[in-house]
């Protein structure tokens, strides 16, 4: 998917010293031939990655439709989580598959790739499209697209859920990925549970249903809780009934600079990406069933894109 913001803005990769905080969702109206409004959560100015996670929306629940026309990224895997719905996904692998709840869409970018994303309306959507920041050995890569529908399942005393990204427990997902992670959708049934985690990881809980109590927090749909790293469990507890998913891994150690729908190292990279994309360089590949269509680049803003040092 793509970010549709006019003006996107260079994201730095600080991380915080205390043990959690909680960040706010802030409402984006992607506007145009989508014509809907996301709650994005990452980046932030606050924690713009957690381990590779570099990008969170949760768009719906909505039945206005989605039109995303052909767009290119760099540097990322997208993943993307219906809860609710179904996607058309086509891209310039000549991918082209719909996806429904509790199936995986998973796509890497590697130097670059292109694609369009479609629902039908009237077609209540709800769901997740997460980027994962690719390390500098994968990002000049190879292109690839994977759709997994069969998922395994984590289960522990109140808690059950589908694992769609990396390891939770001894559970792992199916799909390829370039980094220690998780990203897990978990049913917690009323009462307590506790979550296995891992101490070198950073997580993020994200609630999409109910009302959890975690960290001493109460959390509803809408923000992300962060936690630093040293946390072998996770202890979360509700009076009804919530669904949650879970999302961590190891500390992203590359410096980034993330702009529009790239993932970069350096300004150059991002202005040559742009440049590409506006030329309708081949890296990218079409994307069939658009004719002509296409989401433009936004201009470049009048300043060095550079990536912030961590503290």
């Amino acid at each position: 998917m793509s970010n549709l913001e006019s003006a996107p803005v260079e994201h730095d990769v600080d991380r915080p010293t205390c043990g959690s905080r909680l960040l706010k969702a802030r409402a984006v109206p992607l506007g145009g031939v989508r014509a809907m409004t996301v709650r994005r959560t990452l980046p932030s100015r606050e924690i713009p990655l957690i381990g590779a996670w570099c990008f969170l929306d949760e768009m719906g629940p909505e039945s206005a439709g989605m039109t995303v026309l052909p767009h290119p990224h760099i540097g990322l895997q997208t993943v993307t989580w219906p809860l609710s719905g179904e996607i058309r996904h086509r891209d310039g692998l000549g991918s082209d598959v719909v996806l429904r709840p509790g199936e995986l869409n998973i796509m890497t970018s590697g130097r670059g790739i292109a694609h369009s994303e479609v629902t039908a309306p009237g077609v209540v959507l709800h769901g997740l499209q997460l980027w994962v920041a690719l390390p500098a050995d994968a990002a000049g890569g190879t292109s690839l697209f994977e759709q997994h529908r069969e998922l395994p399942v984590f289960t522990a005393a109140g808690v059950r859920g589908v694992v769609f990204v990396g390891e939770l427990g001894e559970v792992r997902s199916p799909a390829t990925i370039f980094s220690p992670l998780v990203g897990a959708e978990l049913v917690v049934e009323p009462g307590s549970a506790a979550l296995p985690l891992r101490a070198d990881f950073e997580y993020g809980v994200l609630v999409v249903g109910g009302t959890v109590e975690v960290d001493g927090r109460t959390l509803e749909p809408g923000p992300l809780l962060y936690l630093a790293p040293g946390r072998t469990s996770l202890d979360v507890s509700t009076t009804e009934g919530a669904r949650l998913v879970l999302l961590g891994g190891e500390p992203f150690a590359d410096e980034l600079v993330m702009w529009w729908n790239f993932v970069g190292r350096t300004h150059e990279e991002i202005v040559a990406a742009r440049d590409d994309w506006e030329a309708h360089d081949p890296r990218f590949g079409p994307v069939d069933g658009h004719g002509d269509e296409r989401i433009p680049a936004p201009p470049l803003p009048p300043l060095r894109l550079t990536p912030r040092r961590r503290g």
